[in-house]
């Protein structure tokens, strides 16, 4: 089934504990549309960028059957750019430098061939951006996945919500579930945001994992313990289109393909953070794949048996 990702394609320079790496590429949907591209061959890519970009990335992702209709090149234009440094915890980290360029005047144009997809993943994003592209569809889409942040929700929380309503799989973190419902408790916190629209919510702990609600349901995916994490940068964006990625190919969107989408998605998570930018995840291939989910298997099997007398 087709997957549409809209998001930013960028530049990053990043500090981190163990090391730079400056004007490196990145974005949401640069590193959402490789990572579903692992699952899916129908990946469509929705963003923009300066004329700045290097073609040897855009290559890439076209060689990895990602489509690029969608991608708007502004030639005279600088592409979006970040910067930032990450504390020792790794989970943390200060923004350094923010140049929208041609991210401020995104204006997303869904080709006539991306109409009808069946799966759309919309990137963090300006809720009005995300909701534009919601309208250009031609029939409603089986599934939306909304990524958003604690920004938006400081600045522009009506949009927010308007977008969110219209949404079927919504992903923050758990600072931002808190934030966007008031609640401390991440259970009472997924029951409030259940109740503003979207069947399943997403709460990404990190390096503790994720949990995935659904009406009454939970499910608790753990987080791949690693020796050593270069750049979270990415990882997110990563979880995100392996997880939309594994929907896409299965087309199965019942809770229980949830649960198997989310260490899916882990997975293409646990491979983006061992290096910087994308180098790692242009390693990945069927072998990796497998053998990393082998690991999550491990990490979360046991056998009990009923105490005597219980």
């Amino acid at each position: 089934m087709s997957l549409i990702i809209v998001g930013t394609v960028a530049f990053d320079s990043i500090e981190t504990p163990f090391g730079k790496a400056e004007r490196v590429v990145g974005g949401a949907a640069l590193y959402g549309s490789i990572a579903a591209s692992h699952f899916t061959d129908q990946v469509k890519l929705v963003s923009i960028i300066g004329g700045d970009f290097p073609q040897a990335e855009l290559d890439y992702m076209a060689n990895r059957g990602i489509d690029q209709e969608g991608l708007q090149i502004i030639k005279d234009k600088k592409s979006f750019f970040w910067s930032g440094k990450y504390h020792n915890n790794m989970n943390s980290r200060d923004t350094l430098v923010t140049d929208l360029n041609v991210l401020a005047d995104f204006d997303p144009v869904l080709p006539e061939s991306y109409k009808n997809a069946e799966y759309v993943m919309l990137g963090n994003l300006q809720p009005e951006v995300q909701m534009r592209v919601i309208d250009q569809m031609n029939t409603r889409p089986k599934l939306i996945i909304l990524d958003t942040m604690n920004f938006w929700m400081d600045i522009a929380m009506d949009a927010l919500q308007k977008v969110i309503a219209k949404i079927d799989v919504l992903t923050i973190n758990d600072e931002e579930a808190r934030q966007l419902s008031g609640e401390y408790s991440l259970v009472k916190a997924a029951e409030k945001i259940l109740k503003m629209g979207p069947k399943y919510l997403i709460i990404k702990k990190g390096e503790h994992g994720a949990l995935l609600f659904h009406e009454d349901k939970i499910f608790s995916a753990p987080a791949l313990p690693l020796a050593e994490v270069y750049d979270p940068t990415g990882a997110g964006d990563t979880f995100a289109g392996g997880f939309a990625g594994y929907l896409a190919m299965t087309n199965d969107i019942s809770f229980e393909n949830m649960k198997r989408a989310i260490i899916y998605g882990s997975a293409m998570a646990s491979f983006c953070v061992e290096k910087f930018s994308n180098e790692r995840l242009k390693e990945v291939d069927e072998v990796d794949l497998a053998a990393r989910m082998q690991r999550f298997v491990e990490l979360s099997k046991f056998d009990i048996e009923a105490m005597a007398g219980a």
